[in-house]
C-alpha cells in the first residue's frame, strides 16, 4: 500500500467512526515519509501545522495514513464548516463533474454562479438591492472588494485596524498587520494604505465602544481624511490577530461615521462567516448593514470560492470586464456552495453554531477559574479562544501556548494557535461534531495546560 492508499476501512466523510484514536506516536511513520517528501518537493515558504499525512475526514476527526484518528478543533481554518465530505456536497460535486467541470463564466456564463449570487444577496445583511461577484480565495475577494470600493469612490486611501489579517497577496499583506511570517522582507507593499486602532476590550484598558470608536476616527480623520478615504475594512471578530470581539458599539459608530463621510465599510466575513459565530454573519451580531461583504472559507465546504457582495450601486460601477478571473466561481466549487449553503439550513448548523459556542465558553471560563494564566476567554458560536498570559504582569505567554498546542497535536487534537503575540488558542470546531468529541478534545487541552 502506498502512501495515496486508504485503507478499506476507511471512507472519508460522517461514516468515519467519530473517536479520538492513537495508534502510532504523531507523527507515524507514514506520515514522516510523506513530510521527507514534502521537505525535498514543496517550497519551504509552505509550512504545517501537524505533520501528519491526512487520508479521510469527516465529522469532527481526521484520519492520518498511520490510521491515527484526531479530532479537528480546525476546521481547516473555519473552512469545513458543514464537516469534511459532507453529503449534499459530494453529491452535487459529482453532478457538477458529470456535466462540465470548466468553461470561465466570463466566456460562457451558467446557472451556479449566478444561484450563488442570487443566494448571497438574500443572506447577506440588508436589504437593499445587491449584486454579487465572485473569486476563488479570501484574499482575492478582499482585493477586488478594495479596487470596486476606490472605483465608486474615485478616492484612494484604505483603512485597516490593528491586528487585521486580510491575506498575503500584495495588497493584502499591506491590510495585514502582523509582520511575521506574513509580511517580513516581501515589500515594498501596496501604497495609500492606513492603520487605526482597534478596541480590544482585554487590552485596551476598558474602553467602551464609543470610546474606542472615536480614539479610531481621530486617527482615520487626522492621518487620512475622510476626503481622500475610499473605504474602511474591518473584520467583525479578529481572526488571525486573536479572534478578538470588539466592545459592543465600536463596529455601529463606524458604519455611521463612514456613512456621513461617503466611505465604503467592507466587513471582511471571511473567517466568520456562515454560521461560524451563532448566525451567518458576524455583523449581525452588532446590528451593522456593511456596504460590501465578503466571503470565503466556509462557503463551499471546502473548494475554493470566494465572493463580494455590496449595494448594487457600488458593486456595478466598475466596468464589464473589470471584474472576474479563469476559475473565478467555477462550476464545480458554486455547486459545492449551494449544497453547503442547503447544508447549514436544513441540518440547523447555525443553533448548532450556538451550541457548540456554550460548551466552549462554559469549559473555556471554568479553566480559566481554576488557572490564572488564562487571562481571557472570547468569541462567538463555534468561534471561540483563550488568550495565555503571565498572570502576573498580564504579559503575552506565546511559550505557553506553543507547549499547549504541541501536547494536543502528540495527544490527538487538532489545534490552532494565533494572535499577534503569537498566545491565543482558537477553537473553530466543524459545526458536524458531536458534544462528545468536543468535550474530549477539550480535556487535552486542559492537561496540556495542566503538563506545561
Amino acid at each position: 500500500m502506498t502512501l495515496v492508499d486508504t485503507p478499506a476501512t476507511l471512507t472519508g466523510g460522517p461514516s468515519l467512526a467519530q473517536e479520538r484514536r492513537l495508534v502510532t506516536a504523531i507523527p507515524g511513520p507514514r506520515s514522516q515519509e510523506l513530510m521527507a517528501r514534502k521537505a525535498a518537493a514543496v517550497a519551504a515558504g509552505v509550512g504545517h501545522t501537524l505533520p501528519i499525512s491526512v487520508v479521510a475526514a469527516g465529522g469532527g476527526v481526521i484520519v492520518d495514513a498511520d490510521g491515527n484518528s484526531l479530532i479537528d478543533l480546525g476546521s481547516g481554518i473555519a473552512v469545513t464548516g458543514v464537516g469534511n465530505s459532507a453529503p449534499r456536497v459530494v453529491e452535487a460535486v459529482t453532478a457538477q463533474l458529470n456535466s462540465f467541470t470548466h468553461t470561465c463564466f466570463t466566456v460562457s456564463p451558467y446557472e451556479g454562479y449566478v444561484a450563488v449570487a442570487e443566494k448571497l444577496n438574500e443572506l447577506t445583511p440588508g436589504d437593499h438591492v445587491k449584486r454579487t461577484a465572485l473569486f476563488n480565495s479570501g484574499a482575492e475577494a478582499v482585493e477586488n472588494a478594495v479596487k470596486i470600493a476606490r472605483h465608486f469612490t474615485k478616492k484612494q486611501a484604505v483603512v485597516a485596524f490593528d491586528h487585521a489579517y486580510h491575506g498575503r497577496t500584495n495588497l493584502t499583506m499591506g491590510l495585514t498587520a502582523k509582520n511575521i511570517p506574513y509580511k517580513s522582507g516581501f515589500g515594498p507593499f501596496a501604497s495609500e494604505v492606513y492603520r487605526a486602532p482597534l478596541s480590544y476590550p482585554f487590552r485596551d484598558g476598558g474602553l467602551s465602544g464609543a470610546e474606542a470608536a472615536a480614539k479610531a476616527i481621530s486617527v482615520i480623520e487626522k492621518q487620512v481624511g475622510a476626503e481622500n478615504l475610499a473605504a474602511i475594512i474591518i473584520e467583525p471578530i479578529q481572526g488571525e490577530g486573536g479572534f478578538i470581539v470588539p466592545a459592543q458599539g465600536f463596529l455601529s459608530a463606524l458604519v455611521e461615521w463612514a456613512r456621513e463621510n461617503d466611505v465604503v465599510f467592507i466587513a471582511d466575513e471571511v473567517q466568520t462567516g456562515f454560521a461560524r459565530t451563532g448566525a451567518w454573519f458576524a455583523s449581525e451580531h452588532e446590528g451593522i448593514v456593511p456596504d460590501v461583504i465578503v466571503t470565503a472559507k466556509g462557503i463551499a465546504g471546502g473548494l475554493p470560492l470566494s465572493a463580494v457582495t455590496g449595494r448594487a450601486e457600488i458593486m456595478d460601477s466598475a466596468m464589464a470586464g473589470g471584474l472576474g478571473g479563469t476559475y473565478a466561481g467555477s462550476p464545480i466549487a458554486c455547486a459545492a456552495a449551494l449544497a453547503t449553503i442547503e447544508t447549514y439550513e436544513q441540518d440547523g448548523l447555525i443553533e448548532r453554531a450556538r451550541e457548540i459556542g456554550s460548551v466552549l465558553i462554559g469549559r473555556l471560563n471554568a479553566l480559566r477559574t481554576a488557572d490564572p494564566r488564562i487571562g481571557d476567554v472570547r468569541g462567538r458560536g463555534a468561534m471561540v479562544a483563550i488568550e495565555l498570559v503571565d498572570p502576573a504582569t498580564g504579559a503575552p505567554d506565546a511559550a505557553l501556548t506553543n507547549a499547549v498546542a504541541k501536547y494536543a497535536h502528540a495527544n490527538g487534537v487538532v489545534l490552532l494557535t494565533c494572535g499577534t503575540y503569537g498566545n491565543v488558542i482558537r477553537f473553530l470546531p466543524p459545526l458536524a461534531i458531536s458534544d462528545e468529541l468536543l468535550i474530549d478534545g477539550l480535556s487535552v487541552v486542559a492537561e496540556g495546560l495542566k503538563n506545561a
